[in-house]
């Protein structure tokens, strides 16, 4: 709230205004604690603020799914202070000049202020000078699922800025809170800025976030083992970023990873396994989680159906890392275990790999090498 006071993009923010304030489905560190900082200012404003819901077509691309998904991450009445509201509901609220409509949630639309908050950081699907950032929360998660699959049959690099400029004209946006966070996924800093200013933010902010981005400390794996993916980690379950674009857009991009193996899915995806299909092997225990609805109703949204292809799935972790490394030599192997594509400050590796990671500066070793273990059920511990 001491950051939020005196922003003069906040002076617009009247007395009597019904508020709506944006919170999508990615793990945002200590979320629930930012929107009720922005909750707690409205109301020291004298404005009525209110959540809503801004995530595409996630949480099965209904209303309650998708509150569910807030209330999975710590956004929830109780924690913020404010009124969850969740539809499906859209309008159009104007054309590009492409021809292209641009729609916008009903119940922000009924607000008096808009609050857009989002964190900004690169795509896992596309490449451009404005990737995830404020303006994306505009087109596609304010757009809900019709808005979610309008501009992905576009092309989120062609459609998310056209579609974002009619809704901020259209709608009654009032600021932005660019929220930056750095290569531990803690918040490193935060922009607050009018509508007028939410394209050089991404831009700038962008620039930022590719410096912060995590990245495995290797250009070359034989294996990385993911223990856990889902929907509040990446768009993509597991962020392409880090395990390799080429896997997602094709081409050669680092690092190079020959087989990737993720063993489980978060609970905080509800099922959601997006992004399953950049593995390729997997576990019956994640398999057995999966929502297809949620799954197939969001990859259909991003109109890139390779995702939800299920990969090579054995019966345990045990099994599936032993899979994983078949054919390689034990003693040679480069293989990695994470715990997600956010959390990239502990990992474990393989024999193969000691002498690079003794010879790389930044990396501690904390452990000497030992034996993987499992438990009953052949599950990694």
């Amino acid at each position: 709230p001491e950051r939020l006071r005196p922003a003069p993009a906040m002076d617009g923010l009247k007395p009597g205004m019904k508020v709506a304030i944006t919170a999508g489905s990615r793990g945002i560190h200590r979320i629930g604690e930012l929107v009720a900082a922005v909750v707690q200012e409205v109301k020291r404003r004298g404005g009525e603020p209110f959540v809503v819901p801004a995530m595409g077509s996630h949480g099965g691309a209904t209303a309650e799914g998708q509150a569910d998904m807030l209330r999975g991450l710590g956004v929830s009445e109780e924690v913020v202070g404010a009124p969850i509201r969740s539809s499906m509901q859209v309008a159009e609220v104007g054309r590009t000049p492409e021809g292209w409509p641009a729609y916008c949630d009903r119940i922000a639309l009924g607000s008096d202020w808009i609050v857009v908050m989002n964190r900004i950081k690169p795509h896992t699907a596309f490449k451009s000078d404005i990737e995830s950032g404020l303006n994306k929360m505009l087109t596609v998660g304010l757009g809900k699922h019709k808005g979610a699959e309008n501009v992905h049959v576009i092309g989120l690099g062609r459609g998310v800025v056209p579609i974002a400029r009619v809704i901020r004209a259209n709608a009654p946006v009032g600021v932005g809170i660019a929220i930056v966070e750095n290569s531990e996924d803690l918040t490193y800093d935060f922009a607050i800025v009018p509508p007028d200013q939410f394209e050089e933010a991404d831009r700038r902010l962008l620039k930022l976030a590719n410096q912060l981005l995590p990245r495995l400390p290797f250009d070359q794996l034989d294996v990385l083992v993911v223990r856990e993916m889902g929907k509040n980690i990446s768009g993509t379950g597991m962020d392409s970023n880090i395990i390799g674009i080429g896997r997602r857009i094709g081409g050669q991009h680092k690092p190079d990873i020959t087989r990737v193996a993720v063993l489980d899915l978060t609970p905080e995806t509800h099922g959601n396994a997006l992004g399953i299909g950049l593995a390729d092997l997997t576990t019956r225990r994640l398999v057995d989680k999966i929502d297809y609805r949620a799954t197939y109703t969001n990859v259909i949204t991003t109109g890139y159906l390779p995702s939800a292809r299920i990969p090579m799935t054995l019966e345990n972790d045990q099994e599936c890392i032993a899979v994983a490394l078949s054919g390689y030599d034990p003693a040679k192997a480069r293989l990695a275990v994470i715990r997600n594509t956010l959390d990239l400050e502990h990992l474990d590796v393989s024999e193969g790999l000691l002498d690079e990671v003794r010879g790389n500066a930044a990396l501690t070793v904390e452990q000497e090498l030992g034996m993987m273990r499992f438990d009953g059920q052949g599950n990694l511990l």
